[in-house]
C-alpha cells in the first residue's frame, strides 16, 4: 500500500489567510505547517485535478483569484500569481481539464470563466455571463461536457453546455432545473459513479437528490429530504455538502444549530437515509472529508477553529475530537494527500 501525506487547508476571511495543517490519519489530530497570508479577504478554495495548484477567491476589492503551487513533499502553498475577477465570488471550482476556473458570484448574479495555463497561473476572465439572483456554486460533470450553477434567490439550477476546447456555455434544454419556492440552491455534488447528484438548499436546509442524465446533460428530482436536527428551531441555513469517497455516505452542515447530518446512500437508487445529527463548531460554513474517508473536518466561523470528526466506515456516524484553533471567520476547507517519497 502506498504511503501518503495528508493536509488540510483552511481558508480564514477576516484574518486574510490560508492555514495549513498536516492531518494525521491515524489519529485525527492536526499539527500545524504553514500559514500564508493573502491580498484581500479570504474565500473559497479550489484544488486543479492534479493537485499542483490551489487557487482562492479574494472577496475584498479589487477582486481576484490568487494562485498558488502545491509541494507535495511538505504541503506547503508557493505564491504564483494573482488576476482580477469580475466580482466577489463565493465559490471557485475548475474544470476537469484543469484549464478553466469557473467562478460564481453571490451579489453580482454571474458566472465567470478564467483560463488556467499549463504554469497554474490564472488569466483575465475571458467570459462572464449573467445568472438568475444570487449565483451559489458551480458543478462540472465528470464528461467535462455540462456544466451547472445554482442560483439562490432564483431557486434554481442552471444546466449549461460545455465546450472545454473554447471554454464557452451555452444554455442546456431545458435551460434550468426549478426548485421549490424559497429552498435556496447552494451547494451541490456528483457521486463518484456519476449517476447522481445531491444538492444542499440553504434558505429550508433541504438535500435534493438528482438523477443524472448524461447524454442530454439534464437534473431530475428523485428524493428530498430535511437535513435538521429533532427539535429544531429557528432560521434554517445550510451551508455545506460532502460523500464520501466510496459514495456510501452523504454529509450536510447547518449554521443555526451547529450540527452535521450524515446519511446512508443507496447505491443503486441513489436515496438517502438518515443516519445521525452530530453538534459540531459554531457555525460550520465548510467543512471536507480527507482521501481516505475516515475523517470530516469542519470550520467554524464564529468559533475560529476547526473540529476533526472520525467517521464510523459501517455505520456512518460522527465522533468528534477537540478544536483546533485556525484563522478569524474560517470559510472553506480542502483535503489534500500525496504519496509519500
Amino acid at each position: 500500500m502506498t504511503q501518503t501525506a495528508t493536509y488540510v487547508y483552511v481558508s480564514s476571511a477576516e484574518s486574510r489567510e490560508i492555514s495549513v495543517l498536516h492531518l494525521d490519519t491515524a489519529d485525527g489530530s492536526l499539527t500545524p505547517v504553514q500559514t500564508v497570508g493573502v491580498e484581500g479577504q479570504a474565500g473559497p478554495l479550489a484544488v486543479s485535478p492534479d493537485q499542483r495548484f490551489l487557487y482562492i477567491a479574494l472577496r475584498s476589492e479589487p477582486h481576484a483569484v490568487q494562485s498558488f503551487a502545491l509541494d507535495a513533499a511538505s504541503g506547503q502553498l508557493k505564491p504564483l500569481s494573482t488576476a482580477p475577477l469580475p466580482d466577489s465570488m463565493v465559490h471557485l471550482v475548475t474544470d476537469r481539464s484543469g484549464r478553466h476556473l469557473f467562478g460564481a458570484s453571490y451579489g453580482g448574479h454571474k458566472t465567470s470563466i478564467s483560463p488556467i495555463g499549463s504554469d497554474g497561473t490564472v488569466g483575465e476572465p475571458a467570459a462572464v455571463l449573467p445568472t438568475g439572483r444570487h449565483a451559489h456554486a458551480t458543478l462540472v460533470a465528470p464528461s467535462n461536457r455540462h456544466v451547472f450553477v445554482t442560483t439562490l434567490g432564483a431557486d434554481a439550477v442552471m444546466q449549461w453546455r460545455f465546450d472545454a476546447a473554447t471554454g464557452q456555455l451555452t444554455p442546456g434544454d431545458p435551460p434550468t432545473l426549478p426548485v421549490r419556492p424559497q429552498a435556496g440552491p447552494r451547494h451541490l455534488v456528483f457521486s463518484p459513479d456519476g449517476r447522481f447528484v445531491y444538492l444542499l438548499n440553504e434558505l429550508d436546509a433541504s438535500v435534493d437528490v438528482l438523477a443524472f442524465d448524461g447524454g442530454r446533460g439534464t437534473l431530475s428530482a428523485v428524493q428530498s429530504l430535511s437535513t435538521l436536527p429533532e427539535g429544531f428551531s429557528g432560521k434554517p441555513w445550510a451551508a455545506d455538502l460532502h460523500l464520501t469517497p466510496d459514495g456510501r455516505f452523504l454529509y450536510t452542515s447547518e449554521r443555526t444549530s451547529s450540527t452535521l447530518a450524515g446519511f446512508r446512500v443507496d447505491a443503486q437508487t441513489g436515496r438517502l437515509s438518515l443516519v445521525s445529527h452530530t453538534p459540531t463548531e459554531q457555525q460550520p460554513r465548510g467543512f471536507h472529508i480527507d482521501p481516505s474517508g475516515r475523517w470530516l473536518v469542519a470550520a467554524g466561523q464564529l468559533s475560529h477553529a476547526v473540529r476533526v470528526h472520525a467517521i464510523d466506515r459501517a455505520s456512518g456516524r460522527l465522533d468528534g475530537s477537540r478544536p483546533h484553533p485556525v484563522g478569524r471567520s474560517p470559510h472553506w476547507v480542502e483535503i489534500l494527500s500525496f504519496p509519500r517519497p
